[in-house]
């Protein structure tokens, strides 16, 4: 964690090996809560699935996205050690229903693992409420950009991928998004996005679509602010690398980075007036 250049009271909550947190001077916040692939050592001999199989499941190379932000966080832990899009009591889950029919968890677990991981989800989200509340302090508004991406080609590396009808290049989750506050910044932010190609194509970039109730933690996040910040959630498709072997295509991720930039900074100016 880097010291900010503006003051932030902070707790314990904010030192964690988990992740890495970039504190700027400003009033948009990258997040890139999936990103991570870690899992501690005392976890490690629990773990029934495979290192492949976790990995197509996380939401790798979303950190390098976290740029856009003048405060960046990235995890380092498996969504599997825990999870910070979902509530407490499911973010650490040994129910395959919980993890699309996955067993991540051999039966046996300690449930001293359990708790560790939801101790680390407690402390996530401590941090998150001093640091939004340091920041709406400041800047009166707040911009969330909330990053994921998405697999497609689940039935397999050589079968045909999802249909393109209710799978997006770029989903935008705004289901918490006020629209009389904040429709015209989410607007904006998706025209920037169609007009700046990726891999040579105009991407598809619709609202809401694939995960039309979102996720938890914008979800809280609305809850314990209100409008005051807008939270916006790309889900980037995973055309931008192979779901199976986990190669990535440099070019189109430095594509989507410069369009994600260009897409905060046509809003940017909508946020850190009210102080």
């Amino acid at each position: 964690m880097q010291n900010p250049d503006i003051p932030l009271r902070r707790s314990d909550a904010w030192a964690c090996e988990d992740w890495d947190l970039v504190l700027g001077n400003g009033p948009v916040i990258a997040t890139a809560i999936h990103d991570g692939h870690e899992v501690r050592p005392s976890l490690q001999p629990w773990l029934a699935i495979s290192e492949d199989d976790r990995r197509r499941e996380e939401d790798p190379l979303t950190g390098l996205l976290t740029v856009v932000g003048d405060v960046r966080f990235q995890a380092y832990a498996s969504r599997f050690q825990v999870d910070l899009n979902r509530p407490r009591d499911k973010s650490f889950s040994t129910d395959p229903a919980d993890t699309w029919g996955l067993r991540i968890w051999r039966d046996e677990l300690p449930d001293t693992e359990r708790e560790r991981s939801l101790g680390e989800h407690d402390r996530f989200y401590a941090m998150v409420r001093e640091l939004i509340d340091g920041l709406l302090d400041r800047w009166g508004t707040v911009l969330l950009i909330d990053i994921h991406s998405y697999n497609h080609r689940r039935d397999g590396a050589d079968a045909e991928p999802a249909p393109p009808r209710g799978n997006p290049d770029i989903e935008l989750g705004v289901t918490t998004l006020d629209p009389r506050r904040w429709g015209r910044v989410a607007t904006r932010f998706a025209d920037t996005l169609r007009a700046n190609p990726i891999g040579g194509r105009t991407p598809d970039v619709r609202e809401n679509v694939r995960f039309p109730t979102g996720g938890y933690f914008p979800e809280w996040v609305y809850a314990t602010w209100g409008e005051r910040v807008c939270t916006i959630s790309p889900e980037y498709k995973k055309t931008f690398m192979d779901e199976w072997t986990a190669q990535a295509d440099i070019a189109a991720i430095e594509d989507m980075r410069r369009s994600l930039r260009k897409a905060v900074d046509a809003v940017r100016g909508e946020f850190g007036t009210c102080r």
